[in-house]
């Protein structure tokens, strides 16, 4: 009863962690799980895609009312995201946990890397005839009581990073938005708000789509999985409001140079064969 407790606190503080960085609390559960508490990491895996699937499901919700979401350009990405998720699960399943701790430290430091580097905001027009077009991925969007139009650019390559995103997800157990992020801003130059809150309703969807794979594999075990995810859920609900009266970026460096600490600990931990 006092691990499951234990277990829960870490949750609350995996939450507030990830929810401050932006990167979401999977980046800390897996740690905590594998390292903390000697959980294998394929069941760590599962109980963290269960977190992501709870913690995106409140947020997205209320974006999607607030006319944020783009719903269309979803639906089309999760396509790639659910596909990848999917592959990214059951290569899962082949490897062993310390090649699946070297990837995930890999990945983890990238994310960082990517979560502080400056986000440009895009506003592009419809192309006649473009692909884009077709497929009616463009939008609208309210900012500061103005209602702003814009259009995706470079389709193909972005649904083709959106799989790569997907396939980590299902891999590592984490959501990863600052892939999914990378795609739709950089890539398919989408507007900023727009790319995170469309990234959030599909990191949930992702998720699921991994989860059953492991759920078949009997690598989701409730009295590990029920605490991460109530854990991970308070801990979010409380960085959101913590980052509404705290110096953002001042907490986004000092939590980023924590979890690149713990991401080579995590890749440390993978040369030496510790995970099991």
């Amino acid at each position: 009863m006092s691990e499951i407790i234990i277990l829960f606190l870490g949750a609350i503080s995996a939450g507030l962690l990830g929810s401050l960085t932006g990167l979401g609390g999977g980046v800390i559960i897996i740690p905590l799980l594998t390292l903390g508490f000697g959980v294998p990491m394929h069941y760590a895996i599962g109980a963290s895609l269960i977190s992501v699937i709870g913690t995106s499901s409140g947020a997205a919700v209320a974006f999607v009312k607030e006319g944020f979401t783009n719903m269309r350009v979803g639906m089309f990405l999760e396509k790639a995201t659910t596909s990848g998720g999917i592959v990214g699960a059951l290569v899962s399943g082949m490897l062993n946990p310390n090649t699946i701790g070297i990837i995930f430290a890999s990945i983890l430091l990238l994310t960082v890397i990517l979560n502080l580097k400056g986000k440009p905001d895009h506003q592009e027009p419809i192309i006649k005839g473009s692909l884009e077009e077709k497929l009616k991925l463009f939008g609208t969007f309210p900012d500061k009581g103005v209602v702003k139009s814009y259009s995706a650019r470079n389709t193909v390559p972005g649904f083709l990073m959106m799989m790569f995103a997907g396939a980590m997800s299902g891999l590592l157990g984490i959501g990863s938005g600052a892939l999914k992020v990378l795609a739709m801003d950089n890539m398919m130059k989408l507007p900023f708000k727009v790319s995170t809150t469309t990234s959030n309703f599909m990191i949930g969807v992702t998720a699921v789509a991994s989860a059953l794979i492991y759920f078949q594999r009997g690598e989701i075990i409730p009295v590990i999985a029920a605490p991460v995810l109530i854990g991970v859920v308070v801990g979010s609900f409380i960085g959101s409001k913590t980052l509404m009266v705290s110096k953002t970026k001042k907490l986004k460096t000092f939590f980023a140079i924590v979890i690149t600490i713990l991401s080579i600990y995590m890749m440390y931990n993978g040369i030496n064969k510790s995970f099991r």
